[in-house]
């Protein structure tokens, strides 16, 4: 009789491969220049320098023909110029998701499931015996013929109704997510990066519906002067600019995306970090950058009663510290009858996955 072979474990093995490792950090230094593959190679020979990432045998020129090689990287042959391809989009997108999901603790919790079993695509580990209207995709057969052949025994084998074990799926509810992000000029003010961990969970959260949850939806929105929407693959290319903040036409946008879908579940995910300072009045803008302003605020008041009338409920993710600031938040959480977290950047990627793991599903009768 065949065994099992074990062998002795060889840690080396496991280890990631020169490629593998220079491939991580790349990725990552796309994130921090939104894209821009040049940027990105004259930071890794930087590194390069300072922490000795290469050696005699697999140098930064190796690693640059690997990457075209494997199709993370194309050349224009007219130009010479070099960016990155979809491959390495979906590799930061995938990184992104790793880098914040894989932080977080299991839980049992957030497994999209409802209470409901019935026509679904989540398949349920228990039976039951067959009933009248029951489908033939619903029969486990596997559990059928072992009822057969204890029933009936081998040498006369058949199968008759008594017989049949259904397994059922369970119902799995879709949502419909649009994320505001802010890219007004605060989100690079004061030395801080604020947008780079925003582009990090949008990315995640884009992978995550995208390989997990197909059947939902997720819009990104992006909003300043003005509010309009991009693509997933536009992500790491993402960049704030001399903006101020128009959190009513981000609303307002992503309200008509909104309306337009037809799950039942449907929610706003916002990420900012200031108040709102913009209104656009038919061809202009009133703006007013120096306080919070009772007209561009009541006007945001009205948009959040509006959402909580349509069931879509805000959850704002506010990343400054400022107590007026957080009042505001509160008022606007109030009347949308919404969330609200007020998260450190190095924390918004386990508040933003928390909460749409835990809180998003729900029973729909």
């Amino acid at each position: 009789m065949r065994g099992y072979h074990f062998s002795r474990f060889d840690p080396s093995s496991q280890q990631k491969s020169s490629f593998e490792k220079l491939l991580d950090l790349f990725l990552q230094l796309l994130t921090y220049t939104n894209g821009d593959f040049n940027e990105a190679m004259q930071w890794l020979n930087e590194l390069d320098k300072e922490y000795k990432l290469t050696d005699d045998d697999y140098g930064i020129g190796d690693f640059i023909e690997e990457l075209k090689d494997k199709g993370y990287i194309e050349e224009n042959r007219a130009s010479g110029d070099i960016k990155i391809t979809p491959k390495t989009e979906r590799g930061i997108r995938q990184r992104s998701l790793d880098e914040i999901f894989g932080k977080l603790k299991k839980s049992k919790k957030g497994n999209h499931n409802t209470f409901k079993a019935g026509a679904g695509d989540e398949i349920n580990p228990e039976t039951r015996p067959f009933r009248f209207g029951d489908t033939m995709e619903q029969i486990d057969f596997t559990e059928s013929i072992r009822n057969a052949q204890i029933n009936h025994g081998i040498d006369s084998f058949r199968m008759e109704e008594d017989d049949l074990e259904i397994r059922e799926t369970d119902f799995k509810s879709q949502t419909s997510t649009v994320l505001m992000i802010d890219i007004s000029h605060s989100m690079i003010l004061y030395g801080e990066d604020r947008i780079t961990p925003a582009k990090k969970v949008a990315m995640a959260l884009s992978e995550l519906i995208q390989t997990k949850y197909p059947k939902d939806t997720l819009d990104i929105v992006v909003f300043g002067n003005d509010a309009w929407t991009i693509e997933i693959k536009d992500l790491p290319y993402l960049q704030v600019g001399p903006y101020h903040t128009n959190t009513v036409a981000g609303l307002e946008l992503a309200m008509d995306i909104l309306r337009k879908r037809r799950n039942p579940n449907k929610q706003v995910f916002m990420i900012t970090d200031g108040k709102p300072t913009c209104l656009k009045q038919g061809n202009k803008y009133y703006k007013n950058s120096f306080g919070a302003d009772r007209k561009i605020l009541n006007r945001c008041m009205s948009l959040a009663t509006q959402c909580k009338k349509l069931k879509i409920p805000i959850t704002t993710f506010m990343i400054a510290s400022d107590p007026y600031l957080q009042r505001f938040v509160q008022e606007f959480t109030e009347a949308n009858n919404g969330k609200a977290f007020f998260a450190s950047l190095d924390k918004l990627g386990a508040f933003i996955f928390r909460d749409f793991e835990n809180g998003k599903r729900k029973t729909v009768y």
